[in-house]
């Protein structure tokens, strides 16, 4: 896998596969929080989609996409939130705007997690 920082204008990052390489583009001035985070959900894209070209759906069809990134922001907090870690906040009685705000994550990714743990 290549990673290049780039200056991305207003994206964030992406994923491609191009001539057998699996390369990750981030935007250079993405904060470290930001940067974890956008590198997470590519790299969703790069085990879950690996030879899809989403710049080529995106500019060049009329395909929904939006499958693909939901794909790879449930991978993305997955990865970076634990399911154990995530389960003290809810047995704790936190929200998922309350567990959004301590851990930096959009609340649509907390959500997303609580849609896919299990509570035991």
């Amino acid at each position: 896998m290549i990673l290049v920082d780039a200056p991305l204008s207003g994206v964030r990052g992406f994923y491609q596969y191009f001539q057998r390489n699996h390369i990750i583009y981030l935007d250079e001035t993405l904060s470290e929080q930001e940067r974890t985070l956008v590198l997470a959900h590519e790299l969703g894209h790069l085990f879950l989609h690996k030879k899809a070209n989403a710049i080529f759906m995106d500019t060049r069809t009329h395909l929904k996409t939006a499958e693909y990134e939901t794909e790879a922001d449930t991978f993305a907090i997955e990865l970076l939130l634990p399911d154990d870690t995530f389960s003290e906040y809810l047995s704790a009685g936190y929200t998922s705007e309350q567990i959004s705000r301590i851990t930096g994550y959009a609340q649509r990714l907390i959500d997303l997690k609580a849609s896919h743990i299990k509570i035991l």
